[in-house]
């Protein structure tokens, strides 16, 4: 294995800890003598723990040695691989190095582990490439990155050739991308302390479609619009999705996220306190072959929050012009997003500092930075009737259990009960019919 391993180029770099190189020593050390049997046994049973535990998160099957090779290949951020994201491979001297490094990658796949375990007495990887996962609730794993992985593992299995497999693996990479943002429609973040941030993608992100969504069928036609435009490299607009509690603003940007995956886009919730980051975060993403929306849910600023500032220069774009390929996406309750005290009106009406009347101008012309405001309003009486019925249908409360006319009593005595008017509130309440049903 430790040939198989030098002889790569292109795929070459990784980590000495990993599994794969950690295998391959044990495995030369096993041919040369150089530890005892028992210490290698340890250290292959250590291995094989740290590949259950990837094949646990993943939801890996079947062959788990083929499913963690091939998680490698789609997680290899390198130069080929990064040119080759939603484009799919171009001509060049270096598919030459990557078909070569793909044959390398062939005689992993077919590696025979067989004389390892009859000289360590040990049956690991008969099992593991003959495995039988244990079935999982889809909260306990990452559904998305599993189905690809799986998927891309069995094509491979079937490659004859180092040309089958180079058109196998560039075909995943114009499909789905590669490295994390390939795999995963949404991220967090978190600083390195050094200036730069690292994405953290968010498992299982509420799988919510726009149709899921009853009601408010132009602000999400003019989501989808702009969004469109956004994904197909058209001119589109920053959005703010402003209006009351509980009307489906978040949801919306899920669900729209959930739509456009496939055509390259993706999400990166940021927070207040991480405004100051933007700038990182952009340097980090703007040369990537993929749509970004950076996306801040419940956005509002007190008169004493600064953080406002770093999102106006965002927006507005300083020296360097905001990336085409980067949008920001906004949900508030608040139309002016920041909150507007009588000082500041004060401020307007004496001379004392003629500049605190500038900064409430400047707080308050923010919203008029995202080029698209859409507007959520509580339903009416009638329209949350309508949300009540089809969300219990859709749950599963047949017309013989309760009519159309029972939903709506039993919804409104619910609404009643401080919940208020609002999508949000009849969600509750088919959830409520649910639970009284059991």
């Amino acid at each position: 294995m430790n040939r198989i391993l030098s002889n790569l180029l292109v795929y070459g770099k990784l980590p000495k800890d990993s599994i794969l190189w950690q295998l391959s020593d044990i495995c030369a050390k096993l041919k040369s003598g150089a530890e005892s049997k028992d210490v290698l046994r340890t250290r292959v049973f250590g291995q094989v723990k740290e590949l259950l535990v990837i094949a646990t998160d993943y939801a890996f099957d079947r062959n788990l040695w083929h499913n963690y090779l091939t998680f490698l290949l789609i997680t290899s951020e390198n130069p080929f691989s990064l040119v080759c994201e939603k484009t799919g491979a171009q001509e060049g001297t270096v598919n030459y190095f990557v078909k070569h490094d793909f044959e390398m990658y062939r005689k992993l796949f077919a590696y025979d582990f067989s004389w390892l375990e009859r000289e360590l007495s040990i049956d690991c990887f008969t099992h593991l490439t003959h495995y039988q996962a244990i079935r999982k609730k889809e909260l306990m794993y990452n559904k998305n990155v599993s189905e690809k992985v799986r998927a891309l593992s069995e094509r491979l299995e079937t490659a004859v050739d180092a040309e089958t497999f180079f058109t196998y693996v560039t075909d995943f990479y114009r499909d789905y991308g590669v490295g994390m943002f390939g795999l995963n429609k949404a991220f967090r973040i978190t600083g390195n302390g050094d200036g730069t941030v690292r994405f953290l993608p968010i498992n299982n992100m509420d799988t919510v479609m726009l149709e899921d969504l009853i009601g408010y069928e132009l602000q999400k036609k003019k989501l989808v619009e702009n969004t469109r435009a956004f994904v197909e490299g058209k001119a589109a607009n920053n959005v703010l999705l402003f209006g009351d509690s509980g009307t489906g603003k978040s949801t919306s940007v899920k669900a729209i996220v959930n739509q456009f995956y496939p055509q390259g886009l993706r999400m990166i919730e940021i927070y207040k306190h991480q405004f100051k980051d933007l700038s990182a975060i952009i340097a980090q993403i703007k040369n990537r072959n993929y749509r970004f929306i950076i996306y801040m849910d419940d956005l509002s600023f007190e008169e004493f929050e600064i953080e406002y500032k770093f999102l106006k220069a965002v927006i507005e774009g300083g020296v360097e012009t905001k990336p085409d390929n980067i949008l920001i996406y906004a949900t508030s309750n608040r139309r002016h997003l920041i909150k507007e005290t009588g000082r500041d009106r004060d401020d307007m009406e004496h001379s004392e500092d003629l500049h605190r009347s500038d900064t409430m101008e400047e707080k308050l012309s923010l919203v008029n930075r995202f080029g698209l405001t859409i507007y959520f309003a509580k339903p009416n009486k009638a329209g949350f009737n309508e949300m009540a019925v089809a969300l219990a249908r859709r749950a599963g409360i047949a017309v013989e259990e309760m009519t159309d006319e029972e939903i709506c009593y039993e919804a409104n005595r619910f609404e009643m009960r401080g919940g208020g008017l609002s999508g949000r509130t009849a969600q509750q309440f088919a959830n409520y019919l649910l639970t009284v049903r059991q």
